[in-house]
């Protein structure tokens, strides 16, 4: 106790009207940490106990921006062991970045009132256009580093799915495509393994992304499943020459849509009827059957359906172990909720490389969580896939996409 009130007397002396209150604040965070510390290890600053659990081990710096300007600290460092202020929020690269492209906007002069409230309640006002460059380097390298690393092994199954979002771009505002890819590996473990940013429907942007993903590894592919893209299909066929699974659930949408809304309860509970059927054969007759009985009600919804049942039948020639999770893009939408709601803060985008920032350290820490989950699939349907079947594929790769 002795020594924190002359902590505190020290700070009384050295602080001068301009910085009193900053240097007590200071000197007062310190403190608790001092006594955490003490509390933690079960001893004081050179106190000799045999009650003691680990020892001191110098400090590391710590800043802290306050209403009284920014606070340096001093956080005190264990030989064994760790110790983090509860004043203190770690923050995470994903909080960088949402940080980052709030300064960029603010900076740019493109900020909305809303982003301008939110700057200024997370005490950022004047941030200096030095302090967001270095900032911005610092995520940047993490997010490519990750977004760019080799792929190893053999990756049978792979998502693909797109998060509309808006950017400035020669003085419009226009709509761009976040395209995010998932993958699982032969030990049943997923992986986000690719970001790429640009018009959807566009063939030349898929067979980019795809042929990027074929250089830094990607090998193997047996079945894409993704929204329908007359784009994609063109470059799933072109780059991995894998079966492609139409989204089940879009697919369902888009097959209602041609029914009256009081009747379409009736009609997807025949769609579902054939979904359960036990493989694909019987699925397909069952579709058929019933799109044969709705032809005079609705003859267009037959004719979608004659056109786009193999599509959406594709997974059921995959193991059964996995089918519940291959039928549609359903695994990706707690991670496409987590980047809405991250990218409507910034609402538009300064550029699309703030998009790649912000929604690359989402993907970055999301698969982080990833690695420390059970399996996502059952690694016994994996025996199917043998050594010789995934060396099918990778000579089937045109010799461009290599």
């Amino acid at each position: 106790m002795t020594d924190d009130r002359v902590a505190l007397i020290e700070a009384f002396q050295k602080a001068d009207d301009g910085n009193f209150l900053r240097s007590l604040a200071e000197t007062v965070l310190q403190i608790l940490m001092e006594a955490d510390v003490d509390g933690l290890i079960g001893a004081g600053r050179y106190e000799r106990s045999g009650e003691r659990s680990t020892y001191r081990n110098g400090y590391r710096e710590r800043s802290l921006d306050t209403r009284l300007g920014s606070l340096n600290l001093k956080i005190p460092k264990l030989r064994t062991g760790s110790y983090f202020p509860g004043f203190l929020e770690p923050r995470k690269t994903v909080e960088k970045a949402l940080v980052a492209v709030i300064q960029e906007a603010w900076i740019a002069g493109v900020s909305t009132r809303r982003v301008d409230d939110l700057v200024q309640a997370m005490g950022l006002s004047g941030i200096s256009k030095s302090s967001v460059s270095k900032l911005c380097k610092d995520i940047d390298e993490r997010v490519n580093a990750f977004l760019k690393r080799p792929l190893s092994g053999a990756w049978p199954y792979l998502w693909l799915d797109a998060t509309y979002l808006k950017v400035r771009e020669g003085g419009r505002i226009v709509s761009v495509a976040a395209i995010v890819a998932v993958a699982v590996d032969t030990e049943g473990r997923r992986e986000i393994i690719g970001l790429h940013i640009g018009p959807s429907e566009a063939e030349v942007f898929w067979t980019d992304f795809l042929r990027d993903l074929v250089k830094r590894g990607l090998s193997g592919v047996q079945l894409v499943i993704s929204d329908a893209h007359e784009g994609l299909k063109a470059a799933i066929c072109r780059v991995l020459k894998a079966t492609w699974q139409r989204c089940r659930v879009h697919w369902t949408r888009n097959a209602l849509a041609y029914v009256p809304r009081a009747q379409q309860t009736m009609v997807a509970a025949g769609l579902r009827h054939a979904f359960q059927q036990p493989d694909q054969e019987a699925a397909r007759a069952a579709l058929h059957h019933l799109a044969e009985q709705l032809h005079n009600r609705w003859p267009k919804l037959k004719g979608f359906i004659d056109a786009t049942s193999e599509d959406v039948l594709a997974y059921l020639t995959f193991p059964l172990q996995h089918r519940t999770k291959l039928h549609s893009t359903n695994p990706l939408e707690r991670l496409n909720k987590e980047i809405k709601r991250r990218a409507d803060v910034v609402g538009i985008f300064p550029n699309t490389d703030s998009i790649q920032r912000l929604i690359g350290a989402v993907l970055l820490e999301a698969n982080d969580e990833w690695q420390l989950q059970h399996r996502y699939m059952q690694i016994e349907g994996m025996a199917g896939f043998t050594p010789s079947l995934l060396d099918d594929t990778l000579t089937a790769i045109p010799p461009q996409a290599a």
